[in-house]
């Protein structure tokens, strides 16, 4: 269910006559104006020194025990590339030297019935080392899989097969 069927009621005057209008909803009441937009989000593509694409298992819902690039959402006054520094060492442990943007690449995320939109920003990653690295936070494990032996079916999530399809397709 996306969180448009949840507005019974204008947040500002408290009206049942709010509608949804292409884009926004709007009060017939008060003419309060209200936008949902994408969230954004990060992940990113890290290769190790064989050309293994670094993958993680999702520890949670949605689409737990797939899986995944490293990354997350953005938080409000955050930068895209200061999010992704910020997941990388959450999940991973690991310190980002160097990225370099990939790609935008839409998705709906579900989480506790809600239907989120996303956009994915997606970065190629350099990374000081990976004596450090720890599956943490949302990560169960981390594999590293050659680019031509990665089974996409295994992605959960639809953006990340793109993004991951893609990747592969250009290399």
């Amino acid at each position: 269910m996306h969180v448009l069927n949840k507005f019974k009621y204008c947040p500002q005057c408290g009206s049942k006559s709010i509608f949804f209008d292409k884009k926004h909803f709007v009060c017939g009441n008060c003419n309060f104006d209200f936008y949902i937009n994408s969230s954004g989000a990060v992940a990113g593509l890290i290769i190790d020194e064989n050309g293994s694409l670094l993958l993680t298992r999702r520890k949670f819902d949605p689409c737990k025990g797939t899986l995944d690039l490293p990354g997350g959402f953005i938080d409000i006054n955050e930068k895209a590339e200061d999010a992704l520094v910020r997941e990388i060492k959450e999940e991973l442990n690991l310190e980002i030297i160097e990225l370099n943007f990939f790609g935008s690449f839409p998705n709906t995320y579900t989480f506790k019935e809600i239907d989120y939109y996303t956009v994915d920003l997606t970065f190629e990653c350099k990374v000081k080392t990976f004596a450090t690295l720890q599956a943490n936070d949302d990560v169960s494990e981390v594999e590293f899989i050659p680019l031509k032996k990665i089974d996409t079916t295994e992605i959960g999530l639809s953006s990340i097969k793109t993004i991951v399809s893609t990747y592969i397709e250009k290399s």
